[in-house]
């Protein structure tokens, strides 16, 4: 799983139950996949960049944000990246903490 929200989005001022993100998750924030013009990184950048967080041919890879709609920026660029294909979770993070029986991670580890 790759969320999409930058650590400063990830709530912590919310009560307990919202904060935090899905186990096993490696954060992945969008602004990350552009230069600082605001265009993708060339597909060879991008490549390197997911490599680093774990995504090598093969890697079955989910995206996620908050609410499912951001979280599509990282679908094209995983497609520019050559990296296959890669699903999209649509409830995202506000269907996943919303049932607590889920598990829920704190802190920057996945």
């Amino acid at each position: 799983m790759l969320p999409r929200r930058p650590a400063t989005r990830v709530p912590t001022c919310c009560p307990a139950s919202l904060a935090g993100h899905i186990p096993g998750a490696v954060s992945a924030p969008w602004a990350e996949n552009l230069t600082a013009d605001g265009v993708f990184l060339p597909p060879e950048r991008l490549r390197l960049r997911y490599r680093e967080l774990g995504v090598d041919d093969g890697t079955e890879v989910a995206v996620y944000c908050g609410s499912g709609v951001t979280a599509c920026h990282d679908l094209l660029a995983l497609e520019l990246a050559g990296a296959g294909s890669a699903a999209l979770y649509p409830g995202s993070w506000s269907a996943w903490s919303a049932d607590p029986q889920r598990p829920v991670v704190r802190g920057d580890r996945p």
